[in-house]
């Protein structure tokens, strides 16, 4: 005998925050992925190799937060940006940090792909609108700072 369960209310689901930013996410990420796809790097993977230039020597966990990364997935990243010999990773150091610096070869994947990274997102921030690229990352950045806020008051 099968019960009907009683339909789910789904009103509001669309409005999700989650959803929302994931879906922009995931077809933004698919246009620099593809832009970067003949370097043979994802756009994560830039990102990765961007934030270790800015700050190299960097601790892994620092890159974590910079990046608003989990250090497990960031850790699965840097293994493939290590196998293709773009990032170095120390020993362990003192407090148990290890630390990343930019190779050689990744120095010049980098130097290699910016050119074509800075014309997509040009033509982005174009169509976008420069000013409202403008105020869309500051939004950006006041709700990764607004999420983050919350996280931590869940703990």
């Amino acid at each position: 005998m099968n019960k009907k369960s009683p339909p789910l209310d789904l009103s509001g689901t669309g409005y999700c925050g989650s959803f929302n930013f994931r879906r922009a996410a995931r077809a933004v990420t698919r246009l620099y992925d593809m832009t970067l796809q003949k370097f043979g790097m994802r756009s994560t993977q830039f990102a990765i190799l961007v934030g270790i230039a800015k700050d190299q020597p960097v601790s892994v966990g620092v890159l974590a937060n910079t990046l608003v990364m989990d250090s497990t997935t960031l850790t699965r990243s840097l293994r493939l940006l290590q196998k293709a010999g773009f990032v170095a990773l120390s020993n362990r150091a003192a407090m148990r940090q290890r630390f990343l610096t930019i190779t050689a070869q990744g120095k010049r994947a980098l130097a290699r792909s910016l050119p074509v990274w800075r014309k997509a997102q040009e033509q982005f921030v174009a169509t976008v609108g420069p000013e409202q690229w403008v105020e869309l990352r500051s939004e950006l950045e006041r709700l990764a700072q607004v999420a983050a806020d919350l996280e931590h008051r869940e703990k």
